[in-house]
């Protein structure tokens, strides 16, 4: 496979990437005060400004920029001074910081969508503790919840080094910040509507608009027909896919009885329609200016569309391919142009595991896995299927995530990572071998016999001994969204124990064996009690233990958090959330939410 386009970072959505802007807080009194802190305090800024800088991308691949306020704000006029900096310069997060005390109402950031952090800096001579005190108490009280970042260990004035439990905070708070604002006023295209009865496909638009500031497109699924009869898409991209498609994509395992098999033909005609699906799915999210030149200038726009779903069944699956090729190949970190970003595409267009996609994507710049939460498994029920007795990471049972074909490759876990374990990795980190190796590690299996229209699956296993995060959104009836989610590891099983257990339910759909960490308490006493309070049939899958991140995010939007395993030491939540009880912070989670409501009311 040869890739000529690799790694190139691209905003393809409308609308500037968000900026962090960076707010020197200092003492206004001048005669003397002002005058001594000015300078420490601008090199403050200075410093965390760099730290984001060198650390932080976009999920796009775009570097962060960082925007610091022209003076430092001592008082209201230097604070509009500062907000319409920001205003002009599409600042999306804000972080103030002071080694000082100061003056609280007057220098405070007073935008109701900003999420916004303060560092008060540890020092002894002016603390900037006193004002990150008095600062947080002054946003809660006015509703609007700041992040309070203080350093455990005493700093000398001037140290403009930033240590190491201010850093991961800073960190874990400017991330989760870019995804709120990079979300602001995109899209989610619902291509179809709600397939089968699930309910998670039903696109509420209150949540989208008042939670995440999203907008909802809608496209029928026979303007796919359309678009294929009339010739809307680039006719010459489409050859160049269908070659790489047939370099690359090697097929599987028909397990359809002989009368239900397809003919070559009907397969090799299949093969000619979810490519061209996939043209027309990524043209409807982010539009192509080709469009234009055929005469289609409408289409050529596209819907702005940061995530998107496709209903498929069984209006579409029961006459045309399924979906699974389109959807597989979207949400890779690659395909015939080379190695890109991956799009954020769910299955059955289940909206809420879509969103939740996308929250994962943000946060760790790499390809989701979608699949349906299956089977658990016990020890007992894996041995008296199988004989097999489950051993070290799966000792206490797994849980079975597959789902009909539409898996992104980057979760065969072909690709490395630092130390040559297997790894779901940023767009811009994986290399062309890897890219191939993922290719390699896949095949496309027929579909089978409830697919009536044909089409191909997604058939792997996801390698061992990946750190993942398994999460989900729900919508409650009087409660509103609430997330979940499950930090654990992938594992392997011996080849004829997992094809034992992959063929009870079909063994040409991807397959990723999960095992979550337990707690010995709650929903995570055992691997059972995952499974069994998990809100429903899908589930979003994100590389590494990123529920800490989760949770952060989750607050600036005002969802609570109903089940998740997060060590309490990487839990990072407003400042306010401690006005609502420390000793429950999963019921003061729910309390806080739903007395704040949804960031855009």
């Amino acid at each position: 496979m040869t890739m000529n386009e690799t790694r190139l970072p691209v905003n393809r959505l409308q609308g500037e990437m968000p900026k962090i802007g960076i707010r020197p807080i200092v003492d206004g009194r001048q005669g003397g005060i002002r005058e001594s802190l000015d300078g420490v305090t601008m090199e403050m800024a200075q410093s965390v400004a760099r730290f984001i800088s060198e650390r932080l991308r976009h999920s796009n691949g775009l570097p962060v920029e960082c925007v610091i306020a022209d003076t430092t704000i001592g008082g209201v006029a230097e604070a509009a001074r500062c907000a319409e900096k920001f205003r002009k310069e599409g600042v999306g997060v804000s972080i103030s910081v002071t080694p000082s005390w100061c003056y609280p109402m007057e220098t405070m950031d007073a935008d109701p969508h900003m999420p916004k952090a303060i560092w008060g800096f540890n020092g002894t001579e002016r603390p900037g503790a006193v004002y990150l005190a008095a600062a947080t108490s002054a946003h809660n009280q006015k509703g609007l919840p700041a992040f309070a970042i203080y350093g455990r260990d005493v700093q000398n004035f001037g140290d403009a080094t930033i240590p190491e439990d201010v850093g991961a905070k800073l960190l874990q708070f400017a991330k989760a910040g870019l995804a709120v604002a990079t979300m602001r006023g995109k899209s989610y295209l619902s291509m179809g509507s709600v397939s089968m009865g699930i309910a998670g496909c039903v696109a509420d638009e209150s949540f989208f608009a008042r939670y995440l500031g999203m907008r909802n497109e809608y496209a029928d699924m026979s303007e796919f027909v359309r678009r294929m009869e009339l010739g809307i898409y680039d006719r010459e991209e489409y050859e160049k896919a269908l070659k790489w498609v047939r370099d690359n994509c090697k097929e599987g395992e028909d397990v359809n009885p002989p009368h239900l098999k397809r003919t070559r033909e009907q397969k090799d005609e299949d093969w000619n329609t979810v490519v061209k699906m996939t043209l027309i799915a990524r043209d409807m999210m982010i539009g192509n200016p080709k469009l234009a030149e055929l005469g289609y200038g409408e289409e050529s726009l596209g819907r702005n569309a940061i995530a998107a779903g496709f209903q498929g069944q069984r209006a579409w699956t029961d006459y045309f391919p399924n979906g699974d090729f389109m959807e597989a190949i979207l949400t890779s970190s690659f395909d015939w142009n080379g190695i890109r970003e991956p799009f954020t595409v769910s299955t059955e267009n289940d909206t809420l595991n879509g969103v939740t996609m996308l929250f994962g994507q943000l946060l760790t710049d790499a390809a989701q896995l979608f699949a349906d939460v299956r089977t658990f498994w016990s020890p007992d029920a894996v041995e008296q299927a199988t004989g097999h007795r489950l051993t070290g990471p799966a000792e206490n049972g797994i849980i079975h995530l597959i789902n009909s074909g539409p898996a992104a490759l980057d979760w065969t876990g072909a690709a490395t990572g630092a130390n040559g374990e297997p790894a779901v990795k940023p767009f811009w980190s994986l290399s062309e071998s890897e890219a191939q190796a993922c290719l390699d590690a896949t095949k496309w299996c027929p579909a089978v016999d409830f697919f009536r229209g044909g089409g191909f699956s997604t058939d792997f296993t996801t390698r061992a001994g990946m750190p993942v995060t398994m999460a989900r959104i729900n919508l409650v009836a009087g409660l509103g969204p609430v997330l979940q989610l499950a930090e654990g590891y992938t594992v392997e099983l011996p080849d004829e124990v997992h094809d034992a257990l992959d063929r009870r339910t079909n063994p040409t759909w991807p397959t990723t064996w999960f095992v979550p960490r337990l707690t010995g308490r709650g929903a995570f006493r055992d691997v059972y009690s995952v499974m069994n309070n998990w809100g429903s049939n899908h589930a979003a899958v994100s590389y590494g233990h990123i529920g800490g991140r989760l949770l952060t995010l989750a607050s600036m939007l005002r969802i609570p958090v109903s089940m998740h395993n997060v060590p309490e030491e990487h839990i990072f939540r407003p400042a306010a959330w401690n006005a609502f009880g420390t000793n429950d912070p999963e019921g003061a989670d729910f309390r806080a939410c739903a007395a704040f409501g949804p960031l855009y009311k």
